[in-house]
C-alpha cells in the first residue's frame, strides 16, 4: 500500500471510529463552523434579483450536499421591497413595472421554496416600508421586519457573516 492509501485509510477509519463513538457529528461544533452569508438587495431590476436567487440556491445546494451548516440571508432595502409583495406599490418610488410583473409569479415561488424549504431568511428594512405606508400584512410570508436594513446588514457583518451584493 502506498503512503497516500494508508494516509487515506486512517483518516477514514478515524472519521469512522469518531462517528461512531460520537466524538463526531456533522452539526457545526461551533458559530465559526456555520457558513454565515448576507445578500444585500436594494435594486429594483427583476433580472438582476433572479439571478441573485439563482446564486443562493446554488450556495445552500452545495452547503446541503456538503453537510455544512449555513445561516443565509437576504436583507431588503429601498427597491428591494418589490420582490416582497405582490402589491403594485403604485405611486412610490418603487412601483411594479412589465418586467417584474412578467416575472411576478416566478420571483415569488423560487423566494418562498429558498425561505420555506432551505431556510433563507428574508429580513425587511422597516423604514422602507413604513416610507411607502405598505401594511405588513401584505408582504410575502417569511418576510421578517428590521428596524433598519443598513444597520442589519453592518450587524451581520460584525457577527462574521460575508457580503454578497449581486451586480
Amino acid at each position: 500500500m502506498t503512503n497516500a492509501l494508508l494516509r487515506r485509510a486512517t483518516t477514514v477509519l478515524l472519521a469512522c471510529s469518531l462517528w461512531l463513538t460520537g466524538g463526531w457529528s456533522v452539526a457545526a461544533d461551533s458559530p465559526e463552523d456555520v457558513a454565515k452569508v448576507v445578500y444585500h438587495a436594494d435594486y429594483s431590476d427583476p433580472r438582476r434579483f433572479s439571478a441573485m436567487l439563482t446564486s443562493i440556491n446554488n450556495m445552500v445546494t452545495y452547503y446541503q450536499n456538503e453537510l455544512l451548516e449555513y445561516d443565509v440571508r437576504i436583507v431588503f432595502v429601498a427597491h428591494g421591497i418589490r420582490f416582497l409583495t405582490d402589491d403594485k406599490l403604485a405611486e412610490t418610488p418603487f412601483a411594479s413595472d412589465a418586467a417584474l410583473e412578467e416575472r411576478r409569479s416566478n420571483i415569488k415561488g423560487r423566494l418562498a421554496s429558498l425561505n420555506e424549504v432551505q431556510g433563507v431568511r428574508l429580513e425587511l428594512c422597516d423604514i422602507t416600508r413604513s416610507q411607502i405606508k405598505l401594511s405588513a400584512d401584505k408582504l410575502y410570508g417569511g418576510v421578517e421586519a428590521v428596524p433598519s436594513g443598513v444597520v442589519r446588514i453592518a450587524e451581520l457583518q460584525h457577527q462574521g457573516f460575508a457580503y454578497i451584493k449581486i451586480e
